[in-house]
């Protein structure tokens, strides 16, 4: 099967990964049918050789020397390493052998130096991090001056455009060095073990003689081929058989698309394959937008989102009003099970002193029982961010394809930091998925061929969207002198704009990323689009203006009115009423239909808490679902998009106030 994928013009190619599950295999020899449970033994033998081989190499080359010799691209001669990890590690020698006894193919130990040579080349870069932090050690490593923080992004590769909290965490963590041993430690590979190498197969490392992968006749299908032993020390190339292993492919793979070799995981006993596949999508571009839609971050209302068009004159001007994503629900239910599996973790934490490595202990049991349940709470909260992710991402890419627009500008996320704002805010802000959310926007969004740009966030919230003027932010529309952040009200005396805080911000995000898209750059290092910084020249121009009202008809009376037939009485049910209240008192009579909601699932009648959502203030607003529970579709609050004018509700008296 050819690897290479034809192009047309304003396409490009796109790698993308699903995860499928090989459910069998037939041995090619003997025809025998393996089930799941014995598949996935086998490739649990295989991985654990893979897995021993490439813990001994990382721990042989775990030091400074070696990582910058890789990390510098070329070899002892000066030619320059190939991409390929495994490749790289052959040439400069790097090799590993199988443990006493037992006999595997050459491919087997390519697989654990593509392993080695892939974390050796991860590393890099927190040892160049951790030897900024530690040359430039600040006086009070809690409380950086200014100068001692430029001192430390001058220090550190890229320090320019790093997170600060990337600086605080390495910060904290030489501190608790030199805690324990009252110095300084001399470079990460010092500070840090060599990692825990992962149970895996990628058998992209290998070629035909290990495993193969081709379509059938069927395009939703394809055929694994894979060598596998049969014992869990093979003593010699008859232990390794090939397993032949079918795969049913998502519809989410198109039929064009080209399979490349995955790789294998085994997990609770299942083999999980991720299969990368490289298919055609249009490609995305740099500049010449029209139609943005900038997305703005909260805390309860999680998104808020809006499109603005750039017009031939140089106008911008919001298309609607824009929508929101709240999940305050699903937020919530997170926080619980975060502060379940902390206090599991904590307990946990206990008996493992108490029992000391201690054999026969009676605490025994019930650490086992207690790190069980710690590990299916933290299934559950990755579950359940991946929902919030996944849903969070397909609303925001479905009003981008609703409003025509052709790139999503997002805040750099850099610069949200959970700080200053108390511990429990604090804690909130560090535990929503807005990193998820960001690269779901940008898988989803190249299947379109929509851009995803990252802007600077600084003064989104703070200035007016029409003028540029600092806001006043007050608590409500309905209180304009009570402090707070949700309402901001413009004080220039010509503007006079208020709204939503959020509704201003994703005006701001999206007028400055059309403002600033010639200044729209690709990082070498992620390979996403990103505006690094803002141009004071450029932000003058960012300003949304009011879009102008359709002109209404002149509805004024011309002529004499219309003579209408009489209307006919509405149509009644024709049984009699009843006479008098047969059952409760205050009964309604037959004929009329029942206003009252519907009745909820029986998920909804579980009791999950007061703290479900915030309890509502008014009697108006009566949550369904989300107060009692009822799973996460009723937690997540989604508006639909609104980009044209909206449409006359026919229930609604409109009509002069005199």
């Amino acid at each position: 099967m050819s690897r290479k994928l034809p192009l047309g013009e304003g396409e490009s190619a796109r790698i993308a990964c699903v995860r499928v599950l090989l459910r069998s295999g037939v041995e090619d020899k003997s025809g025998e049918v393996l089930s799941a449970a014995v598949l996935a033994k086998r490739v649990g033998w295989c991985a654990d050789l893979v897995s021993a081989m490439a813990a001994a190499l990382l721990a042989a080359h775990w030091n400074a020397a070696d990582v910058d010799l890789l990390a510098s691209g070329v070899d002892a001669g000066g030619r320059k390493l190939p991409s390929n990890a495994w490749m790289a590690l052959r040439r400069l020698g790097w090799t590993v052998t199988p443990p006493e006894g037992v006999r595997v193919n050459d491919r087997i130990v390519r697989m654990a130096q593509e392993q080695a040579g892939r974390l050796l080349r991860s590393v890099k870069w927190r040892a160049d991090a951790t030897a900024g932090v530690i040359g430039t050690w600040p006086a009070e490593p809690g409380r950086r001056t200014p100068g001692e923080w430029d001192a430390v992004r001058e220090a550190v590769p890229g320090g320019r455009y790093l997170p600060s909290g990337v600086v605080r965490s390495r910060t904290r963590q030489v501190a608790a060095f030199r805690r324990r041993h009252d110095r300084l430690p001399i470079d990460v590979f010092e500070l840090e073990a060599a990692p825990q190498v992962a149970r895996m197969l990628p058998l992209s490392a290998c070629d035909g003689q290990q495993a193969s992968l081709v379509r059938t006749d069927d395009p939703g299908r394809a055929l694994l081929r894979v060598q596998l032993p049969t014992r869990p020390d093979p003593r010699s190339y008859a232990d390794w058989v090939w397993v032949a292993c079918p795969i049913t492919l998502p519809p989410t793979v198109p039929s064009g698309a080209v399979l490349h070799l995955p790789t294998l995981r085994v997990c609770r006993g299942r083999v999980h394959a991720d299969l990368a596949h490289t298919h055609a999508v249009p490609a995305a571009r740099r500049t010449g937008h029209t139609v943005a839609l900038g997305v703005d971050w909260g805390l309860n209302t999680l998104l808020s989102a809006g499109a603005v068009q750039l017009h031939d004159d140089g106008r911008l001007t919001a298309a609607g009003a824009g929508g929101m994503f709240r999940a305050a629900g699903v937020l919530a239910k997170q926080h619980r099970l975060r502060r379940t599996g902390e206090y599991l973790h904590a307990k946990t934490a206990h008996y493992q002193q108490l029992i000391n490595d201690t054999d026969g202990h009676h605490l025994t049991g019930k650490h086992t029982v207690l790190a069980e349940e710690a590990r299916r709470v933290s299934a559950r909260r990755s579950n359940l961010n991946a929902a919030l992710a996944w849903s969070a991402a397909r609303w925001t890419v479905d009003q981008a394809i609703a409003a025509g627009a052709s790139v999503i500008y997002v805040e750099d996320l850099r610069s949200m930091e959970a700080r200053g704002m108390g511990r429990t805010l604090n804690t909130r802000l560090s535990q929503q998925v807005r990193g998820q959310i960001v690269d779901r926007v940008r898988h989803l969004a190249a299947e379109t061929g929509i851009t995803v740009v990252t802007v600077p966030a600084r003064g989104t919230s703070r200035h007016c969207p029409r003028c540029l003027v600092p806001l006043r932010h007050r608590k409500a529309p309905d209180r304009p002198t009570a402090p707070g952040w949700k309402w901001a009200l413009c004080p220039h005396p010509d503007c006079g704009w208020q709204g939503d805080r959020d509704t201003g911000a994703w005006q701001r995000i999206a007028a400055r990323g059309l403002a600033h898209q010639a200044r729209t750059v690709t990082d070498r290092t992620s390979g996403t689009m990103v505006i690094r910084s803002v141009v004071d020249t450029l932000e003058t121009t960012a300003m949304v203006e009011p879009a102008t009202p359709p002109a209404r008809r002149d509805r004024s009376k011309t002529g004499p009115t219309r003579r209408r037939t009489p209307r006919p009485a509405p149509r009644r049910r024709r049984a009699p009423s009843s006479t008098g209240p047969q059952g409760r008192a205050g009964q309604r009579p037959e004929g009329h239909a029942p206003t009252s909601p519907g009745r909820l699932p029986r998920a909804a009648h579980r009791h999950q808490g007061v703290t479900t959502i915030s309890t509502p203030t008014t009697r108006r607003h009566r949550p369904r679902g989300a107060a009692l529970g009822a799973g996460f579709h009723l937690h997540a609050h989604a508006t639909p998009p609104r980009w044209a004018e909206p449409m006359p509700d026919p229930t609604v008296r409109t009509g002069s106030l005199n």
